[in-house]
C-alpha cells in the first residue's frame, strides 16, 4: 500500500465549491467510524486518578500528554500502534508498532517521546485504564522521569478523546478502507504519515488552521 500526501496550498477553499468540485467527479468525503472501545478487558490493577477532570488544557508544549492504543489490519494479521500525543500543539511526540499488545508497545512510545522531547519533571502522562500503561514496567519509566500518570475513569473512553480523535483521523486518511501488505509496509505508512504529514501539514482547527509544527513555531516565536 503507498500514498502520495501534498502539503495544502494556502489561502484554503470555500466548503461550497469543494462540494461542487467533489459532486462533479463523484467524489465521497471519509468519514471516520463511530468509535467503540478497542482496548481488552484487562485494566489496570491500581489506576490512577484522573488528574485532567475539570482542567483545562495546558498552555504550553511537554505539559500534558495523552498515549492510546490501536489497531490496523494487514494480510498476515493485525498490527497495533501506540501513540503519545501533546495535548498542547496536538504532535504526535512519539510512536511505535508491534503485533502484540504487551507492556513493551507503550513502553517503546514513551520512550521515543522522551528520547525525542526531554520534558521537565512533574509533566502528566494521561491514558485509559489499559493494563500496558498501568504495569510495573511503564510506571517504573513513567517515575524514572517524574512524569505523574493520569487515568481515564472506569469504562469511559471519551476521557481520553484527544487521542480517540486522533486514531479516528489516522485510520481514515492512511487506511481508506484498504489493508497493509505486512508489518514492514505498515510500520512506513504509519510512520510517514505521522511525520511527514500530520505533524508537519495537516491542519488543526483548534490550532487556528496551523498544523502541529507550525501550532509549536508560532508559540516559541512569540515567546
Amino acid at each position: 500500500m503507498s500514498c502520495v500526501r501534498r502539503p495544502p496550498a494556502r489561502g484554503g477553499c470555500a466548503p461550497a465549491r469543494v462540494r461542487r468540485i467533489m459532486r462533479e467527479r463523484g467524489l465521497k468525503a471519509l468519514q471516520p467510524k463511530r468509535f467503540t472501545p478497542k482496548t481488552s478487558d484487562r485494566r489496570a490493577d491500581l489506576p490512577s486518578p484522573n488528574l485532567l477532570a475539570g482542567q483545562p488544557l495546558p498552555d504550553a508544549p511537554d505539559k500534558v500528554w495523552a498515549g492510546d492504543i490501536t489497531y490496523i489490519p494487514a494480510s498476515e494479521g493485525w498490527m497495533y500502534p501506540a501513540v503519545v500525543l501533546d495535548l498542547n500543539s496536538r504532535r504526535v511526540v512519539g510512536r511505535a508498532q508491534a503485533d502484540h499488545l504487551r507492556a513493551g508497545l507503550v513502553t517503546d512510545a514513551l520512550q521515543q517521546a522522551l528520547t525525542s522531547r526531554r520534558p521537565s519533571r512533574g509533566l502528566i502522562f494521561h491514558s485509559d485504564r489499559g493494563s500496558q500503561c498501568g504495569s510495573r514496567e511503564y510506571r517504573a519509566l513513567l517515575q524514572r522521569h517524574g512524569i505523574r500518570q493520569s487515568m481515564s475513569a472506569r469504562a469511559n473512553p471519551y476521557h481520553n478523546a484527544w487521542t480517540e480523535s486522533f486514531m479516528g483521523t489516522l485510520k481514515t486518511e492512511m487506511l481508506q478502507g484498504g489493508c497493509f501488505i505486512d508489518a514492514r509496509d505498515a510500520r512506513t505508512e504509519l510512520f510517514a504519515y505521522i511525520d511527514s504529514y500530520y505533524n508537519t501539514h495537516r491542519r488543526h482547527s483548534a490550532l487556528g488552521y496551523l498544523s502541529p509544527a507550525e501550532f509549536e513555531a508560532q508559540n516559541l516565536s512569540l515567546n
